[in-house]
């Protein structure tokens, strides 16, 4: 993947002194590729693609940041500082380069539940947050599918057309969308009168290849961050193998909502239609199986 030169530069212009590549590919998808990059004083994190900085790693920078603010506020969590995202200078790809961390394997569940917690519980940075909107600065992406965070002052609203709906569009399925056509009237029903929800940082793709330690404390990364309700995180708890201790320390700051065994299958049902999207087979009859959950609850 092209692009060196500019990554050479940017270390250069940032004062930060010559900087190569160490080692090999340290991973990637089908639209980035990541390695560690050194100078003389430290390591970084460098994401390269052919995509622009807009529609690959605005959003990502953006998220980290905002993970980053909340979890400095609360402590717990360890989330890369980004430096830079910007786009190759010829405009055929970007990067960004970020603080490297020297990543493990999963520690201290209870630790990282009270730590999702906490970042859950801090008050949002981003003024439209602050004022009780749901959505996020910039759009970004889940996986490589787009994702829509316009700002909406209703979480149903936000839930509904910025989510599921966009989802039930882009796989243009007619059980689906038949589905969708009797459970999109009801979405308000998942939720009382009385119940508050407010907006928070949401790491918003959290399986388990996100999920590891820095340094002795848990850590989040690869986002596709917005604010939204609290809930909506463990949408992706499917395959993120979380466990009761995750759980108890969690549920000792945020305790369980009444109807949260309810609403699982409306959050996870986001993330099952996205992955139908992007990786078709057995994922159209999970998201299908989650629709007719959610219409069963309501009955």
């Amino acid at each position: 993947m092209g692009g060196a030169g500019d990554v050479k530069r940017w270390f250069v212009d940032a004062g930060l002194g010559e900087a190569k590549p160490s080692g090999g590919s340290l991973g990637g998808s089908g639209w980035s590729q990541t390695g560690k990059w050194v100078t003389d004083d430290a390591s970084y994190f460098v994401k390269q693609s052919s995509r622009s900085c807009a529609s690959m790693f605005a959003g990502e920078a953006a998220g980290l940041t905002a993970m980053r603010d909340a979890a400095g506020d609360a402590g717990g969590l360890r989330i890369p500082e980004v430096f830079v995202a910007k786009d190759y200078e010829d405009g055929k790809g970007s990067f960004i380069v970020m603080e490297f961390l020297n990543m493990g394997s999963r520690g201290d569940m209870h630790a990282f539940g009270r730590a999702m917690a906490q970042m859950h519980l801090s008050s949002p940075a981003v003024p439209e947050a602050a004022a009780g909107q749901f959505g996020f600065p910039v759009d970004n992406t889940i996986g490589a599918t787009p994702q829509p965070n316009g700002w909406t002052d209703d979480w149903v609203a936000f839930y509904r057309d910025k989510r599921l709906a966009h989802q039930v569009n882009l796989a243009g399925d007619a059980s689906i969308d038949n589905l969708w056509r009797k459970l999109k009237p009801r979405l308000g029903e998942f939720f009382d009168a009385d119940e508050a929800i407010e907006p928070v940082i949401l790491h918003g793709d959290l399986w388990s290849g996100n999920i590891g330690t820095a340094e002795g404390a848990p850590s989040i990364f690869d986002p596709a961050c917005y604010f939204g309700h609290h809930e909506a995180e463990w949408g992706m708890s499917w395959c993120a193998s979380l466990g009761p201790q995750f759980w108890q320390g969690y549920r000792e700051l945020i305790p369980e909502a009444p109807k949260f065994a309810q609403r699982r299958p409306l959050y996870e049902a986001y993330h099952q239609l996205n992955h139908y999207n992007l990786f078709g087979g057995g994922y159209r009859g999970a998201a299908c199986q989650c629709l007719e959950q959610c219409l069963r609850s309501l009955d």
